[in-house]
């Protein structure tokens, strides 16, 4: 224990120490660290939004969904297709505005149904004839619905990644105003679009979950499926009713991340997200959803932050570079120091 806070003291002094350097160069000025959190804060939002998927099963399976990182694939590759039909007709930059909105708003509602019907198809065929076996085969069982989702896909529609077309009213950038010390601020149209969104959609999710009927029968499924049977609840339905959920916000989350990034789409496009977001999940606490949401946001700050603010001041060439490493260190620090995670609870041994 001594020796895992000692390594815990040297990480953080190395953490501070780089941070400094940094600072003192002054390579960076602060309109470009208020636009690198910004920045952090949508790719947050996205990790958050996947996140919530592998916490909500995990807190009424107790299995982690390997194959979610695939679920949000699905919906932009086959959303893709959607937008490229509306930009051939030229209905994607039509005037007035209104054409736009309405397509992308079909193309979001494409591609979560598309995930939300690989998510159910994944329950009813992968888990639910799985249900009372021994821990580790669902979860073998996930790694390979992840590889053969993955193939599939590429198998279909090829290996080349596919990008989105231009939407024109995305484009530019929307002020802020200007601010003391910083100056003007501006925010990109696409991230702010995805800020709030994100922002709009884990608020109705929290809402859902806290406050609607069927979200008390889900917290109750997670404490105790025999026992919320023996209270009548339809435990199937409740599964059935998380990964519907689970897998409309990764098609939601899929949609934001083509939009931020428009040639990104293709048959492996969710292992890195997938990866982060589970780190975002275990950070926050797996199985809570509040964890979730703020292990997201976390992640996507430090990972637009840290790389340059710490690795910067050591002299490391292209820091920026290094920003995928974070998330395994994070997930790794975590499961040492706190694998409970930052507002998880220790599991009973019933439930470990």
């Amino acid at each position: 224990m001594l020796v895992m806070w000692l390594i815990g003291l040297a990480i953080v002094a190395l953490v501070v120490i780089g941070s400094v350097k940094t600072l003192v160069k002054g390579t960076y000025g602060a309109d470009m660290w208020v636009n690198t959190t910004i920045y952090g804060i949508a790719q947050g939002g996205i990790y958050a939004l996947i996140a919530l998927g592998y916490t909500l099963v995990y807190g009424i399976l107790r299995m982690i969904n390997f194959a979610h990182s695939e679920v949000f694939m699905a919906g932009p590759f086959i959303g893709y297709f959607v937008a490229d039909a509306f930009a051939r007709a030229g209905l994607l930059n039509r005037q007035p505005a209104i054409w736009p909105i309405l397509c992308l708003l079909v193309v979001l509602v494409v591609a979560i149904v598309v995930s939300t019907v690989i998510a159910v198809l994944l329950e009813r065929i992968a888990y639910r004839p799985l249900r009372r076996a021994p821990r580790l085969v669902p979860l073998i069982t996930a790694i390979g619905a992840s590889y053969f989702l993955q193939y599939t896909f590429m198998g279909m529609f090829g290996s080349n990644p596919k990008g989105w077309p231009e939407i024109q009213i995305l484009k530019g950038r929307w002020p802020l105003g200007n601010w003391p010390l910083v100056g003007e601020v501006t925010i990109l149209k696409t991230q702010a679009v995805v800020i709030v969104a994100a922002v709009l959609i884990l608020a109705a999710l929290y809402v859902f979950v806290r406050r609607t009927k069927t979200g008390k029968a889900m917290q109750a499924v997670s404490e105790d499926k025999d026992t919320s049977a023996l209270m009548g609840i339809d435990v199937d339905r409740i599964i059935v009713i998380t990964f519907v959920v689970g897998g409309a916000l990764a098609g939601a989350a899929g949609f934001f991340y083509a939009l931020l990034f428009r040639g990104a789409t293709q048959f492996n496009m969710g292992f890195f997200p997938g990866i982060k977001a589970f780190t975002a999940a275990v950070l926050g606490g797996i199985g809570n959803v509040v964890g979730a949401m703020l292990g997201g946001m976390f992640l996507g700050v430090a990972e637009s932050l840290v790389t340059n603010l710490v690795l910067d001041g050591w002299g490391i060439p292209a820091p920026y570079q290094l920003k995928d490493a974070l998330a395994f260190i994070l997930l790794v620090l975590v499961l040492i120091f706190r694998p409970s995670g930052i507002l998880g609870e220790r599991l009973a041994s019933k439930k470990a």
